[in-house]
């Protein structure tokens, strides 16, 4: 496994990142994995070297969190040598307070998390979305305060138009707090809207990016046509991504990428994702998993380099999206 700094900071993270929302409750998403099948997940991540688990509040409404907290214990290396991320914002309840980036929301968002997830700090605290009703100078205050309380080391952002997240980071250089050192945003082969703004404001700024789908929720794998979106639980069940990848030139990307795949003996996915980690300002990759065959594969991922012939092969056929923000 390969390691690099994220970001700015000092915090070396691995380049592939074990996302953990398909572990939780069925009752939440039915595509999910519940904590028994989960777990091996968890092991044989660690086994191969990955030291970056990225979970979330709002995941199965906690018990995400509480099941990567006992893998983390009963297969995790040393605490020091583990980073866990986590991320507030969503509601998680019906109280308008229980929701949102305000002073009170965040206060009591952290203490639950550590408590699900049974440790003392979080290594990357997250804000999953931007949220105009609070004022960022609050926002940021109360993460800083975080920061320096030490139950949390480093924050990262989610989600958001570049704009928005351009103005928190002159806001915390104003203030002289802690500053963002991670953007999580969407981004895949397929769609690359994210290279227009976003992308060339973090490499500037030098923050780490972390893009969640980088397989395009399965889109990559080929094993969709138009009108069939795929014979997986979550690929049924899941409206929202029916209307995310679906466009005449999208299948032509993914056309593209198998035959560069069959070149080089990779999956379309290792391959997609190879692609994802040679981007410019690309720290590291967030994988959901669901069989032990794909995190075997992807763990290779980062071996794959391509050369500039490749990358034009795979660049050719991609046509611009309309612009995804805040929705996952």
């Amino acid at each position: 496994m390969q390691y690099v700094n994220l970001g700015s900071s000092g915090l070396k993270v691995s380049r592939v990142c074990l996302g953990t929302m398909t572990y939780g409750s069925k009752n939440w998403r039915k595509w999910v994995l519940e904590e028994e099948e989960s777990r091996p997940f968890f092991r044989r991540a660690f086994e191969l070297g990955i030291n970056f688990i990225d979970t979330a509040n709002m995941y199965s409404m906690g018990t995400s969190e509480e099941i990567a907290g006992r893998a983390i214990r009963d297969f995790g290396p040393p605490r020091d040598q583990l980073v866990v991320a986590t991320k507030v914002y969503m509601p998680m309840g019906d109280d308008p307070n229980q929701r949102g980036l305000s002073r009170k929301h965040i206060m009591h968002a952290v203490d639950a998390s550590l408590k699900r997830l049974g440790l003392d700090y979080i290594d990357l605290y997250i804000i999953h979305r931007f949220d105009p009703l609070t004022p960022v100078e609050e926002t940021l205050r109360a993460l800083d305060d975080l920061v320096r309380a030490g139950k949390v080391l480093y924050t990262g952002a989610s989600s958001m138009s570049a704009w928005q997240f351009a103005r928190m980071l002159y806001v915390a250089d104003r203030l002289g707090v802690a500053r963002f050192v991670a953007m999580q945003n969407h981004y895949n082969i397929v769609y690359r809207e994210e290279e227009r703004e976003m992308f060339p404001l973090c490499i500037e700024e030098r923050v780490g990016v972390t893009p969640y789908s980088p397989m395009a929720r399965g889109f990559v794998a080929g094993d969709r046509r138009p009108g069939d979106f795929g014979d997986t639980l979550r690929a049924k069940v899941d409206e929202y991504s029916k209307g995310l990848y679906f466009q005449p030139s999208d299948f032509a990307v993914v056309d593209r990428l198998a035959e560069v795949a069959r070149q080089r003996a990779v999956s379309n996915s290792r391959a997609a994702l190879a692609w994802v980690l040679g981007k410019p300002g690309v720290s590291s990759v967030i994988v959901g998993v669901t069989k032990p065959e794909q995190l075997e594969d992807l763990a290779h991922a980062p071996e794959l380099d391509f050369s500039p012939t490749e990358i034009e092969v795979l660049e050719a056929e991609y046509r611009p999206h309309p612009v995804l923000v805040g929705r996952r």
